[in-house]
Protein backbone atom coordinates (compact mmCIF):
# COMPACT_ATOMS: atom_id res chain seq x y z
CA UNK A 1 0.00 0.00 0.00
CA UNK A 2 1.48 3.54 -0.78
CA UNK A 3 0.84 6.74 0.59
CA UNK A 4 1.06 10.16 -0.85
CA UNK A 5 0.93 13.45 1.75
CA UNK A 6 -0.45 16.23 0.18
CA UNK A 7 0.55 19.44 3.00
CA UNK A 8 -1.23 22.25 2.30
CA UNK A 9 0.19 25.67 3.37
CA UNK A 10 -0.67 28.47 0.77
CA UNK A 11 -2.73 30.14 2.74
CA UNK A 12 -2.32 34.16 3.54
CA UNK A 13 -2.30 33.99 7.21
CA UNK A 14 -4.25 36.76 7.48
CA UNK A 15 -5.40 35.90 10.75
CA UNK A 16 -1.79 35.39 12.54
CA UNK A 17 -1.44 39.48 11.42
CA UNK A 18 2.21 38.48 10.65
CA UNK A 19 4.50 39.36 7.07
CA UNK A 20 5.34 35.54 6.61
CA UNK A 21 3.90 32.90 5.73
CA UNK A 22 2.57 30.35 8.69
CA UNK A 23 4.60 27.93 7.14
CA UNK A 24 7.88 29.59 8.53
CA UNK A 25 7.00 30.67 11.55
CA UNK A 26 9.27 28.96 13.84
CA UNK A 27 8.73 26.98 17.09
CA UNK A 28 11.03 26.33 19.20
CA UNK A 29 13.88 26.89 17.35
CA UNK A 30 12.07 25.11 14.37
CA UNK A 31 9.85 26.74 10.88
CA UNK A 32 6.50 24.98 11.26
CA UNK A 33 7.27 23.34 8.16
CA UNK A 34 9.77 21.49 9.22
CA UNK A 35 7.34 19.94 12.72
CA UNK A 36 5.08 19.02 10.04
CA UNK A 37 7.49 17.40 7.75
CA UNK A 38 9.17 15.44 9.65
CA UNK A 39 6.53 13.85 11.34
CA UNK A 40 5.41 12.63 7.86
CA UNK A 41 9.33 11.64 7.00
CA UNK A 42 8.67 9.73 10.19
CA UNK A 43 5.68 7.51 9.32
CA UNK A 44 6.73 4.05 8.13
CA UNK A 45 3.17 4.33 6.29
CA UNK A 46 3.67 7.78 3.90
CA UNK A 47 5.80 6.69 0.67
CA UNK A 48 5.91 9.98 -0.56
CA UNK A 49 5.20 13.73 0.57
CA UNK A 50 3.68 16.79 -1.86
CA UNK A 51 3.68 20.24 -0.62
CA UNK A 52 1.60 22.84 -1.56
CA UNK A 53 2.62 26.56 -0.61
CA UNK A 54 3.28 30.12 -2.00
CA UNK A 55 5.26 30.63 -4.41
CA UNK A 56 7.57 33.25 -2.37
CA UNK A 57 8.13 30.18 0.02
CA UNK A 58 8.68 27.25 -2.74
CA UNK A 59 12.36 27.65 -2.53
CA UNK A 60 12.80 28.22 1.12
CA UNK A 61 10.92 25.10 2.26
CA UNK A 62 12.83 22.97 -0.60
CA UNK A 63 15.92 23.85 0.93
CA UNK A 64 14.79 22.90 4.70
CA UNK A 65 14.08 19.71 3.59
CA UNK A 66 17.16 19.24 2.25
CA UNK A 67 18.65 20.70 5.82
CA UNK A 68 16.26 18.50 7.60
CA UNK A 69 16.45 15.30 5.49
CA UNK A 70 13.37 14.73 3.94
CA UNK A 71 13.80 12.10 1.81
CA UNK A 72 10.19 11.57 0.92
CA UNK A 73 9.86 15.10 -0.26
CA UNK A 74 8.62 14.57 -3.82
CA UNK A 75 8.05 18.15 -5.43
CA UNK A 76 6.08 21.46 -4.25
CA UNK A 77 3.41 23.22 -6.07
CA UNK A 78 1.94 26.76 -5.92
CA UNK A 79 -1.58 26.49 -4.27
CA UNK A 80 -4.74 27.76 -6.11
CA UNK A 81 -7.44 30.65 -4.90
CA UNK A 82 -8.73 28.15 -2.41
CA UNK A 83 -8.03 25.21 -0.46
CA UNK A 84 -9.78 22.52 -2.74
CA UNK A 85 -7.70 23.92 -5.66
CA UNK A 86 -4.83 24.39 -4.16
CA UNK A 87 -4.89 20.12 -3.20
CA UNK A 88 -6.35 19.89 -6.67
CA UNK A 89 -2.85 20.94 -7.76
CA UNK A 90 -0.78 18.81 -5.23
CA UNK A 91 -3.15 15.77 -7.01
CA UNK A 92 -1.06 16.44 -10.60
CA UNK A 93 1.79 15.33 -8.69
CA UNK A 94 0.86 12.28 -7.15
CA UNK A 95 2.27 9.22 -8.06
CA UNK A 96 0.45 6.52 -10.23
CA UNK A 97 0.99 4.09 -8.34
CA UNK A 98 -0.44 5.85 -5.33
CA UNK A 99 -3.19 3.56 -3.53
CA UNK A 100 -4.47 6.60 -0.65
CA UNK A 101 -4.22 10.11 -0.46
CA UNK A 102 -3.17 12.08 2.62
CA UNK A 103 -4.37 15.24 2.89
CA UNK A 104 -2.60 17.70 5.78
CA UNK A 105 -2.60 21.10 7.10
CA UNK A 106 0.87 22.13 6.92
CA UNK A 107 -0.18 24.78 10.09
CA UNK A 108 -0.84 21.45 12.41
CA UNK A 109 3.00 21.05 13.15
CA UNK A 110 2.02 19.21 16.07
CA UNK A 111 0.50 15.84 14.31
CA UNK A 112 2.08 12.97 15.83
CA UNK A 113 3.67 10.17 13.70
CA UNK A 114 1.63 7.75 15.46
CA UNK A 115 -1.42 9.04 14.73
CA UNK A 116 -0.62 9.27 10.87
CA UNK A 117 0.47 5.73 10.99
CA UNK A 118 -2.98 4.60 12.65
CA UNK A 119 -5.26 7.10 10.33
CA UNK A 120 -3.60 5.75 7.23
CA UNK A 121 -4.34 2.11 8.07
CA UNK A 122 -7.72 3.25 9.05
CA UNK A 123 -8.43 4.32 6.20
CA UNK A 124 -7.10 1.05 4.61
CA UNK A 125 -9.75 -0.80 6.33
CA UNK A 126 -12.76 1.85 6.29
CA UNK A 127 -11.98 3.25 2.15
CA UNK A 128 -11.71 6.95 4.34
CA UNK A 129 -10.57 8.25 7.43
CA UNK A 130 -9.96 11.43 9.15
CA UNK A 131 -8.31 11.78 12.54
CA UNK A 132 -11.10 14.04 15.68
CA UNK A 133 -10.99 14.86 18.66
CA UNK A 134 -14.55 14.87 21.03
CA UNK A 135 -15.79 18.64 21.75
CA UNK A 136 -15.89 19.83 25.07
CA UNK A 137 -17.50 22.57 24.76
CA UNK A 138 -21.61 23.17 24.67
CA UNK A 139 -22.04 23.88 20.63
CA UNK A 140 -24.79 26.09 19.50
CA UNK A 141 -26.62 26.74 16.56
CA UNK A 142 -27.76 30.50 16.43
CA UNK A 143 -29.51 32.40 13.77
CA UNK A 144 -28.84 35.39 11.32
CA UNK A 145 -29.38 37.49 13.91
CA UNK A 146 -27.27 35.80 16.30
CA UNK A 147 -30.08 34.42 18.56
CA UNK A 148 -29.93 30.33 19.54
CA UNK A 149 -31.88 27.92 17.94
CA UNK A 150 -31.12 24.58 18.92
CA UNK A 151 -28.14 22.76 21.10
CA UNK A 152 -26.47 19.94 19.29
CA UNK A 153 -26.09 16.60 21.72
CA UNK A 154 -22.56 17.36 22.65
CA UNK A 155 -21.71 13.49 22.77
CA UNK A 156 -22.23 12.94 18.60
CA UNK A 157 -19.88 16.05 17.98
CA UNK A 158 -16.39 15.95 16.68
CA UNK A 159 -13.36 18.48 15.70
CA UNK A 160 -12.25 17.47 12.52
CA UNK A 161 -8.22 17.35 12.19
CA UNK A 162 -5.96 16.22 9.74
CA UNK A 163 -4.85 14.48 7.72
CA UNK A 164 -7.89 13.22 5.93
CA UNK A 165 -6.91 10.04 4.47
CA UNK A 166 -8.95 8.51 0.88
CA UNK A 167 -8.56 5.42 -1.29
CA UNK A 168 -7.14 8.20 -4.39
CA UNK A 169 -9.55 6.92 -6.88
CA UNK A 170 -12.65 7.31 -4.78
CA UNK A 171 -11.20 10.67 -3.75
CA UNK A 172 -10.31 11.54 -7.24
CA UNK A 173 -14.31 10.93 -8.47
CA UNK A 174 -15.29 12.71 -5.50
CA UNK A 175 -13.06 15.90 -6.59
CA UNK A 176 -14.01 15.56 -10.63
CA UNK A 177 -17.96 15.63 -9.31
CA UNK A 178 -17.16 19.05 -6.95
CA UNK A 179 -15.92 20.31 -10.25
CA UNK A 180 -18.56 19.75 -12.71
CA UNK A 181 -21.11 20.62 -10.00
CA UNK A 182 -19.14 23.79 -9.64
CA UNK A 183 -18.72 23.03 -5.42
CA UNK A 184 -15.78 24.28 -3.72
CA UNK A 185 -14.96 22.49 -0.25
CA UNK A 186 -12.84 23.97 3.06
CA UNK A 187 -13.14 20.15 3.98
CA UNK A 188 -11.70 16.89 2.19
CA UNK A 189 -14.54 14.96 4.06
CA UNK A 190 -17.22 16.73 2.28
CA UNK A 191 -16.30 15.79 -0.97
CA UNK A 192 -16.39 11.91 0.21
CA UNK A 193 -19.88 12.53 1.82
CA UNK A 194 -20.93 13.73 -1.62
CA UNK A 195 -20.13 10.70 -2.70
CA UNK A 196 -22.53 8.89 -0.58
CA UNK A 197 -19.55 7.17 1.29
CA UNK A 198 -18.43 6.90 4.99
CA UNK A 199 -15.75 8.39 6.61
CA UNK A 200 -14.32 6.90 9.85
CA UNK A 201 -12.82 8.99 12.76
CA UNK A 202 -9.74 8.01 14.27
CA UNK A 203 -9.33 9.31 17.71
CA UNK A 204 -6.29 11.95 17.84
CA UNK A 205 -4.34 14.07 20.54
CA UNK A 206 -6.09 17.50 21.37
CA UNK A 207 -2.59 18.54 20.71
CA UNK A 208 -2.66 18.46 17.08
CA UNK A 209 -3.56 22.42 16.95
CA UNK A 210 -3.95 24.29 14.27
CA UNK A 211 -2.23 27.64 14.16
CA UNK A 212 -4.44 30.15 13.27
CA UNK A 213 -3.81 33.46 15.37
CA UNK A 214 -0.83 34.50 17.50
CA UNK A 215 -2.05 32.66 20.48
CA UNK A 216 -1.89 29.24 19.10
CA UNK A 217 2.23 30.15 18.69
CA UNK A 218 2.77 30.08 21.88
CA UNK A 219 0.19 27.38 22.80
CA UNK A 220 2.32 25.30 20.35
CA UNK A 221 5.67 26.16 21.78
CA UNK A 222 4.49 24.69 25.21
CA UNK A 223 2.70 21.15 23.48
CA UNK A 224 6.26 20.90 21.82
CA UNK A 225 8.60 21.75 24.87
CA UNK A 226 6.77 19.51 27.33
CA UNK A 227 6.92 16.47 24.45
CA UNK A 228 10.42 16.98 24.64
CA UNK A 229 10.52 16.33 28.31
CA UNK A 230 8.80 13.03 27.83
CA UNK A 231 11.68 12.09 25.14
Amino acid sequence: MKTTAIIVGAGQSTRMGMNISKQLIPLCGKETIVHTLTAFQNAETVTEIIVVCRMQDKEIIRSLALKYHISKLKDLTVGGNTRQQSVINGLRLVSDDTDYIAIHDGARPLVSTEKINLVIRNASVYGSSALGVNVKDTIKVVDKENFIQSTPERSSLIAIHTPQVFEKTIYLQAVQKAVSENKDYTDDCQLIETMGKRVYVTPDFPTNIKLTTPEDILTAEIFLKQKEVLL
